[in-house]
């Protein structure tokens, strides 16, 4: 009895969250299309937020307060025309959630404009009078109409190669296809890692011409020339590309060469068009063409030039190693390498290595020599953030270890807005400390400088504003407590010198290997290089944050037209690849500007 009164009320929930959203929906759109500012405004709590990707605003827009929300909604409607607003089959069905620590109503819902489809997110709490309204609204196009992308029922049939006797057969069209000896592509893209391969692999869904080049001999080398240890510090639920899910036999942490062998894999089923071991050297902009012009080195030291009318670096966060002027440091007798070319420490068994950082690179770099019998000690500069792999990383999971459709899970994170993103990651950050407060304290008793970050929220705002600082912890920390690894901070230190470091109280700190885990340059030193001084004046900086709290330059139109930026982890390129790629296919369809 008891098991079946607990299903009569989950129903009764079920049933009573549907009909909240369905409720409010219906009042939503009838306002909406008679353009009234006052009604539409009255489904919204005072303290509200609105999301929207491209659907209303063509931009990566952040609006709050319930006056601006309603005007701005009824000000986009009178060109988007939204209508249509109802709950779908087969997603996510509306469900009683806590977010941010606010009973919620959550729904996924879809839509149309005059440009295609959408989809989005609304999450209703009670007002003081009663009455459901919401608190969120987010709202994201899914596809262009009459240019939806090429999977499913919509996928193409074969025709132009199947059984295509004394013709070119598929494996003719691909090698041609990727040749480009009689046209230049729509799209090149620079880098053939994650970033590279999801805006790609959704660019030719959308029948966009694209080319990726990767300066690495083969798809995947970026990530199999990392250090010899490297897994990922994710789950692998959250990790998968577009269209192709990793196999359910994979670890929950994947190894880096596995997933360099994937990389390949993908890009072979995803027929991308990638020409490896090829370095992008520069590109300039003619604005009468309104092409690039970009310059291409080939492995046998050829070089080809190409007309793009679009550039999308998909080259990471950061760009080139950076190596900091160190007094003393050229006068070390042993070897000096940045963590970039750090491999394996088995070479070092039985020796003394330093490691300059405390990120997450350095520590693993640290375990890595540690086990094999290389006393390993860590020099620390500035304050850290070192959080658990496991528990607390994890917690930033929460949603998609909810379960459901991963397009679902993926639309609920594109749902939050940028206050709304600081305000979980504080909330979170709280919970991250209590739960690795041992760890820390531990840390704190040696010395370690430990950190929360800026505005106490994190590792993962550090990501945002600066991609580093922080250090998602394998078993470094417990080692360091213990003494097996070693800590100097860097005050202590006077200058490098032959044998190692001189300490300000004379003495010598011996080091057969020292290893710079000091970061790398920023994007715009990339921009720089290839595109020159000017360009990189034209557009600013590229990741951190903005003014709008957004990612600066980052998978949106950015002031120079054709240029586009795309990098961040895997779940971050998945998602925002879909919203990349909207935009430059709206921009070659005529229905898309620059900014």
């Amino acid at each position: 009895m008891d098991d079946c009164d607990q299903l009569v009320r989950e129903f009764e929930r079920a049933m009573a969250a549907r009909r909240a959203a369905v409720g409010w929906l219906k009042a939503f759109e009838a306002a909406l299309v008679e353009r009234d500012a006052g009604r539409v405004g009255a489904l919204f709590q005072e303290d509200c937020h609105w999301r929207d990707v491209l659907a209303f605003t063509w931009h990566l827009t952040s609006t709050a307060g319930r006056e601006g929300v309603a005007a701005r909604l009824v000000a986009e409607q009178g060109r988007v025309a939204a209508h249509g607003f109802h709950l779908p089959p087969g997603r996510k069905p509306p469900r009683q959630v806590k977010r941010l620590g606010i009973d919620s109503i959550e729904a996924i819902f879809e839509f149309a404009t005059a440009e295609g489809r959408g989809a989005g997110i609304i999450r209703l709490s009670t007002a003081p009078d009663g009455a459901m309204r919401a608190w969120l609204l987010s709202t994201t196009l899914e596809a262009l109409a009459g240019h939806e992308e090429k999977i499913g029922d919509n996928r193409p049939s074969g025709a132009a190669y199947s059984r295509n006797f004394g013709g070119d057969n598929w494996a003719d069209m691909r090698r041609k296809a990727s040749a480009y000896e009689d046209r230049d592509p729509t799209v090149l893209v620079i880098g053939a890692a994650q970033a590279g391969l999801s805006i790609a692999a959704r660019l030719n869904q959308l029948g966009v011409d694209t080319l990726v080049v990767e300066k690495w001999p083969r798809i995947g080398d970026s990530w199999r020339k990392r250090y010899h240890s490297l897994a990922l510090h994710n789950s692998i639920h959250l990790n998968h590309l577009p269209y192709m899910e990793f196999p359910p036999t994979w670890p929950k942490y994947i190894p880096k060469d596995m997933l360099g062998n994937w990389f390949e894999f993908y890009a072979d089923a995803m027929e991308i068009n990638c020409w490896t071991d090829t370095e992008f050297v520069r590109a300039s902009w003619d604005e009468a063409t309104k092409c690039w012009t970009a310059w291409l080195r080939r492995g046998d030291g050829s070089e080809r030039s190409l007309h793009p009318r679009h550039l999308v670096f998909a080259n990471g966060v950061s760009s080139y190693p950076m190596i900091p002027d160190l007094p003393g440091l050229d006068e070390f007798q042993g070897e000096v390498i940045h963590s970039e070319g750090f491999d394996s420490g088995a070479a070092w068994s039985g020796k003394k290595a330093l490691i300059l950082g405390t990120g997450s690179s350095a520590n693993d770099i640290a375990l890595d020599l540690h086990s094999h019998g290389v006393a390993t000690t860590l020099i620390q500069r500035g304050s850290t953030t070192v959080i658990s792999i496991d528990p607390s990383a994890r917690l930033n999971e929460a949603i998609w270890d909810e379960g459901g459709p991963l397009e679902d899970c993926d639309l609920i994170v594109a749902s939050a807005t940028p206050p709304l993103i600081l305000k979980g990651y504080k909330a979170v950050t709280q919970r991250m400390l209590d739960l690795d407060r041992e760890m820390i304290a531990g840390l704190k008793r040696i010395g370690f400088r430990h950190d929360v970050g800026e505005d106490e929220a994190g590792h993962q705002m550090k990501y945002f504003r600066r991609g580093g600082g922080y250090n998602l912890d394998a078993g470094s920390s417990a080692l360091m407590i213990k003494g097996e690894i070693g800590l100097l901070p860097y005050e202590r230190i006077e200058r490098f010198a032959a044998q190692g470091v001189l300490l300000k109280d004379g003495s010598v700190v011996p080091a057969d290997l020292i290893v710079l885990a000091t970061g790398y340059f920023p994007q715009q030193e990339l921009v720089r290089r290839a595109l020159g001084e000017e360009m990189l004046a034209r557009i600013g900086p590229v990741w951190g944050l903005g003014e709008d709290g957004d990612l600066n330059n980052m998978y949106k139109r950015t002031p120079q037209e054709g240029l586009w930026f795309i990098a961040g982890g895997l779940s971050q390129c998945r998602i925002n690849s879909k919203y990349l790629a909207l935009q430059i296919k709206a921009m070659e369809l005529g229905k898309l500007g620059p900014l």
